[in-house]
């Protein structure tokens, strides 16, 4: 049956048996018996299913977190990026060191100081395609089928999508309003290693968690760090946020005072440009050789074009001038998105007040499943992430994910004012 037959019967067939057809027709190819067990476990990003989506015009996507690059000064970056391949286009375009180049990781331990780590050293920055890339190199390096990995409840949906495909058993931690919660930490870990579980690291996102937007507290940071150390439990930092916090001084991160025991990933994708595809690893100089090793094996050099243009954004432009524009946007943004959710969500609706970065994170009466309720969004005009995206549980989830990084404020209140009625709805079928 082709596709096209399929879609026409689908109003009389039952979903069981549309799966079952599509399942029939994927799998009959000879080439499906050599995959690797390995390839059962990736599948799309959901994140990615409805960013496609939300590209429809008319729909007001509160779900990608994308930053909003009409602020950037995108005439004088053409011109930037122009007189590099002119000026020096052999190099820019030709195969680079695969640590990355040595002015750019000197910059990014500039770039990490403003977020709180004063002590890099350039030799031990690792420069990837995004953090994404940093968090599968880590997961190849450290973790063995069936090792523990552990990350906050809930977490970023491209992490577990690394995990997943590495075959890992993710374990999750509760968090707070405050954070990952110390004491439940303790006990995971107790628990696991009670069960003779091998617990390789703690992965978190400290800073404006994506997606709850919830930040670790100043008290229980260095908490955190000393009960991983005392179970030999590396702790991999995902700071892409850090910088956009909405008033006052960054949080000064766990990688700060423990160079020994964490490996901190910062990317640009949140404070210049996603599709240079340009993040790092600050690395544990006992850890630093292997990791770069295996990040040079995957992608045996990052872009020097990109670096490159990287570089000379942060050497010729004002670029803290444009985190601070960022900030103050940001922070508008989600003062429209909260309000809007105070006039129009239903009795019932909880959700985080975030202090930065991109997220609120809604959270409906218990029996409510925000999966199915996609759909029935986008028929209202409204797009958002539901949050079983962010957990490896099974489970139904009665949270979802609204991005406020990339819409204005007149039509982030537009939005939530369509969804509204969306989730009063379920919760009345209840």
């Amino acid at each position: 049956m082709s596709h096209e037959t399929l879609d026409a019967a689908a109003a009389s067939l039952p979903a069981e048996a549309i799966d079952a057809i599509e399942r029939a027709a994927t799998s009959a190819h000879r080439h499906e018996e050599l995959f690797s067990e390995r390839a059962a476990n990736i599948r799309q990003s959901a994140v990615r299913d409805v960013f496609d989506i939300s590209l429809r015009p008319g729909l007001v996507s509160l779900a990608g977190g994308s930053p909003y690059l009409r602020s950037l000064p995108l005439d004088r970056l053409a011109e930037t990026a122009a007189r590099i391949i002119a000026d020096d286009g052999l190099t820019a375009l030709q195969y680079g060191a695969g640590q990355g180049t040595e002015e750019l990781r000197t910059q990014i331990c500039a770039v990490m100081a403003a977020e709180g780590i004063t002590d890099a050293q350039p030799e031990n920055v690792v420069i990837t395609a995004g953090s994404q890339s940093a968090q599968d190199v880590a997961t190849k390096l450290f973790c063995n089928p069936g090792d523990v990995v552990l990350v906050e409840d809930p977490t970023y949906v491209g992490a577990l999508n690394t995990f997943e495909a590495y075959q890992v058993q993710v374990e999750t931690v509760p968090m707070d309003q405050s954070g990952l919660v110390p004491e439940l930490l303790e006990a995971r870990i107790a628990a696991l290693q009670l069960a003779g579980k091998s617990i390789k690291f703690l992965y978190t996102i400290p800073s404006f968690n994506n997606p709850s937007g919830i930040t670790l507290s100043a008290e229980r940071r260095q908490q955190i760090v000393d009960i991983c150390r005392t179970a030999n439990i590396l702790i991999i930092e995902d700071n892409p946020y850090g910088l956009l916090r909405f008033n006052g001084e960054p949080l000064a991160p766990l990688r700060a005072d423990n160079p020994d025991d964490v490996i901190y990933m910062g990317s640009f994708s949140k404070i210049f440009a996603p599709g240079l595809r340009i993040g790092w690893a600050l690395v544990p100089a006992h850890l630093q050789r292997r990791y770069y090793l295996a990040a040079e094996a995957v992608t045996l050099c990052p872009p020097a074009l990109n670096q490159m243009l990287v570089s000379a954004y942060l050497r010729d432009f004002d670029w803290q001038g444009q985190i601070r524009t960022y900030r103050s946007l940001y922070a508008e943004r989600c003062r429209a998105m909260l309000s809007a959710l105070e006039e129009y969500m239903p009795e019932g609706a909880t959700w985080t007040s975030p202090e930065g970065g991109f997220f609120v994170w809604v959270t409906l009466p218990e029996g409510v499943d925000t999966y199915p309720l996609l759909h029935k969004a986008i028929d209202a005009g409204v797009v958002f992430i539901p949050g079983a995206a962010f957990t490896p549980s099974d489970e139904p989830s009665n949270k979802l994910r609204l991005a406020f990084s990339a819409v204005p404020p007149d039509a982030i209140r537009e939005g939530v004012r369509r969804l509204a009625p969306v989730l009063q709805e379920a919760l009345a079928a209840r």
